[in-house]
């Protein structure tokens, strides 16, 4: 069995990548000693740089390894994209500055105070995620996923992470709050990201000494 590292602490992201690789020969694993290693800023302009950033750094510290990172968030059309990169600093005072997470609840509250004003019709959002290979402190590849949706103006569901009890899939009248962590797998951001991954991966590993 494959085994990939992830660079990440947030156990939804986790169950995300777990969700995703259920019925594959993969095992996901946290990058090993990643609470003992500095926390990466993320001071990229996009997500790519983001993700790029914290896949070469965490990659540098466990040598041969195939290291992912995920940077994601949400873009609001009626907002001008926001949050964006600062989605999960959104319910800070100044988002760009904060140096860490707010809590979920919090953000969705600023974001449904953002929208209030807003019809349904005007809500429509997507998540994109950008995930980022990296061995020995250099980027392979990069991979990115996108879904559209809606923003609606009382959460749905309690599964998930963030916003997802807020972003329902208009197509099947669901937020990502109300699916299972394989359901989400084939509608997600993260999930398109990672089967692009996985497509990549599977060219490349024949040329490799895992």
């Amino acid at each position: 069995m494959d085994r990939i590292l992830i660079a990440t602490s947030n156990p939804g992201k986790v169950r995300d990548f777990a969700g995703i690789v259920a019925t594959l020969r993969f095992k996901i694993a946290a990058v090993p000693g990643f609470a003992l290693i500095p926390t990466v800023v993320e001071d990229g302009l996009t997500f790519e740089d983001n993700a790029r950033k914290k896949a070469e750094i965490y990659s540098s510290r466990v040598p041969g390894e195939l290291v992912l990172a995920d940077d994601s968030g949400l873009e609001v059309d009626a907002l001008n994209g926001a949050p964006g990169l600062y989605s999960a600093r959104y319910a800070a005072e100044d988002p760009d500055q904060a140096e860490s997470n707010s809590h979920d609840k919090a953000n969705n509250s600023k974001l449904l105070q953002k929208l209030k004003d807003i019809p349904s019709e005007k809500r429509t959002a997507r998540f994109v995620s950008v995930i980022a290979a990296a061995r020995d402190g250099t980027t392979l590849a990069t991979f990115r996923g996108v879904v559209e949706g809606t923003i609606l103006e009382t959460p749905r569901g309690s599964r998930g992470f963030g916003y997802d009890p807020l972003f329902c899939l208009p197509a099947i009248h669901k937020t990502l709050a109300e699916m299972t962590a394989k359901e989400k797998a084939g509608y997600s951001h993260r999930g398109a990201a990672f089967r692009d991954f996985l497509t990549w991966y599977e060219s490349e590993k024949a040329a490799w000494t895992l």
